[in-house]
């Protein structure tokens, strides 16, 4: 008895690669929008950083974090203790990344949520109450003064924003600076250094430091 031999014919194989090809290209264009989307979610994180500061201070003549007379400002808005000395100086001293929470620089999300200026958490022990950017990095802000990490930057501020993967961080330098991560108001700093070195040599996977002065 003669045995017929099945398979896929030409046309029908061909169909199948169409159909892959489809859908592989659908998962890269996902995943490209959610990378820019990303991208534009941190980028905004630094813009509206310098809203809360100028807003904060437009309000109230004084600096969100350096405020000596908060409690009077807005209601349970708590005044830093450390630095010692350093209220009412115009500046937010303590690291961007502090977890000290006498510190302005930690307080200056209480100071700007509780003025309706921003939205979070006002609890300090609240675990969620230090910011976190799209790529679930801590960001935090601090004056220019008293920070070394980066010393060839110029302003008043420093808005940082940590473990961004390099190929968003190319994309956000491009849309608040120059391009050049290595120079500029915004720049990165390789993450996870014992001294963090900056770079224009990035790496789509590597997470990085992002810092833009203003």
């Amino acid at each position: 008895m003669k045995k017929t031999q099945t398979g896929f014919t030409l046309i029908e194989l061909a169909i199948v690669l169409v159909i892959i090809g489809l859908l592989l290209g659908g998962v890269l264009k996902g995943q490209e929008l959610i990378n820019s989307a990303k991208a534009k979610n941190i980028a905004s994180d630094f813009k509206n950083t310098q809203i809360l500061i100028y807003g904060y201070q437009d309000k109230f003549k004084a600096i969100p974090g350096d405020d000596a007379n908060v409690a009077r400002h807005v209601t349970g808005g708590v005044a830093a203790t450390t630095p010692a000395g350093t209220l009412n100086n115009a500046q937010i001293n303590g690291a961007w990344d502090s977890v000290t929470n006498t510190d302005e620089s930690f307080l200056f999300w209480q100071h700007v949520r509780l003025a309706g200026l921003s939205t979070g958490p006002t609890n300090l022990a609240d675990p969620a109450y230090l910011p976190r950017n799209a790529d679930s990095g801590r960001m935090g802000v601090q004056s220019i003064a008293g920070f070394n990490t980066i010393n060839n930057m110029t302003g008043s501020y420093v808005v940082c924003s940590e473990n961004i993967a390099g190929r968003l961080v190319r994309q956000i330098d491009i849309n608040l600076d120059d391009g050049d991560t290595a120079g500029g108001s915004l720049q990165a700093i390789v993450a996870g250094n014992p001294a963090p070195v900056i770079t224009a040599n990035i790496v789509d996977g590597t997470p990085y430091t992002v810092c833009m002065s203003f």
